[in-house]
């Protein structure tokens, strides 16, 4: 029973890009998670080969294909079990408002750069002490002539060591109404005020570069506004069934990704696999687990089709977002618990996929914001 139906133009796209992790990125990923960060060397490639944005335009330097090359590309990364290389957030997440928002002089100056792999972006948001709350942030932005001056710091920033640009979300503070006086502005690197603070060390997505982010009189040009002013709460919002259906999707394929690799170690007799293939409560474990992930995939993967056709899907992905980053943790949990001591040794591969999945609960709004969400509105609120 598949939802999705690739077309062989896809199949072959999926191919291709199967090569080139299995020569570009695979053979590197550990020396990147002991360095903690991904090279932006890789991105270029990424680009080069189409693998970044490829649903962006011809016109503006893509390849003009649909969303479902982007759910190709995230999730035949998935399968490289690590996350440093976070291309959705890129591809999917955050150029996807330039595309939206941005002046045709604003997209033909980022997009080709974006789909090549010579531009990075990332998207600044949460701050040290607003957590989920975006009104309450405090980083501000004033206008001053022909320029834009931020103050304010931003934290748990992913891409934000190696972004080339950056959308920062800043409220005007002579605008009373917290929710109209919040407005995109994108800061490029190299702006006089925009400095880095120390690479995050994570838990897990260790060769993500995951950084906080300080603006001293940050001085950019008032052209860098992205959509208007004032509207940036309203386009925040706007784009977030894209980001939570984005990480239901990875939740999904790192719940399989687990699952396939456990039953193969079931049924390797050459190791303690074997025995454990003989256990009933094993068996009926495998079974619980390839039940709840197929159940999950079918729902995510209708709503992929659904959110292709535009279609407004705000409470669905929130349950998405929210019960698949749960299982995804959950059945990394179970597997480890499975393999026993095995599963405390870092050269078990589900080892690092527990690590990394467990921010998916709170990636997009936590998963208590997401029940929020589905309270308030089966309930009426």
């Amino acid at each position: 029973m598949e939802i999705i139906d690739f077309t062989e133009q896809h199949k072959v796209y999926r191919k291709r890009l199967k090569d080139f992790l299995k020569n570009e990125v695979i053979p590197h990923i550990n020396i990147w998670e002991n360095k903690g960060i991904t090279p932006k060397s890789i991105w270029k490639k990424m680009g080069s080969a189409g693998f970044l944005c490829p649903w962006i335009r011809p016109e503006y330097g893509g390849m003009g294909g649909d969303f479902l090359h982007s759910l190709i590309v995230g999730e035949e990364l998935v399968r490289t079990n690590h996350t440093g290389l976070m291309a959705y957030l890129h591809s999917d997440i955050v150029v996807p408002y330039v595309d939206s928002y941005g002046s045709e002089t604003q997209k033909a100056k980022y997009l080709p750069a974006c789909a090549s792999g010579d531009m990075i972006m990332a998207i600044a948001m949460t701050e040290p002490n607003s957590g989920s709350d975006l009104v309450s942030m405090s980083t501000v932005a004033i206008e001053q002539g022909d320029e834009v001056v931020l103050n304010g710091s931003k934290t748990f920033i992913s891409n934000g060591y190696n972004c080339d640009l950056v959308i920062v979300a800043a409220k005007d503070p002579l605008i009373p109404n917290p929710h109209k006086s919040i407005s995109l502005y994108m800061v490029p690197d190299g702006a006089p005020g925009f400095t880095r603070g120390e690479k995050f060390r994570k838990m897990g997505m260790r060769s993500q570069d995951t950084a906080e982010l300080f603006f001293t009189n940050c001085r950019i040009p008032k052209e860098n506004q992205l959509g208007e002013k004032g509207q940036g709460f309203f386009m925040l919002m706007q784009k977030l069934q894209q980001e939570r259906l984005m990480v239901a999707l990875q939740s999904i394929w790192s719940a399989e990704f687990a699952l396939e690799w456990i039953i193969k170690y079931c049924q390797d007799s050459g190791n303690n696999g074997g025995i454990l293939s003989t256990s009933q409560a094993i068996r009926f474990a495998l079974a619980e687990m390839a039940t709840e992930v197929k159940m999950g995939k079918t729902f995510v993967h209708k709503l992929v089709m659904d959110h292709m056709k535009k279609e407004n899907l705000n409470i669905e992905t929130a349950m998405a977002k929210f019960w698949a980053s749960d299982l995804a943790n959950r059945i990394a949990g179970r597997v480890l618990e499975i393999v026993g001591t095995y599963g405390v040794l870092e050269n078990c591969p589900v080892v690092r996929t527990w690590r990394d999945v467990r921010v998916n609960s709170i990636f997009a709004g936590t998963n208590e914001i997401m029940k929020t969400i589905i309270s308030n509105q089966i309930m009426g609120n």
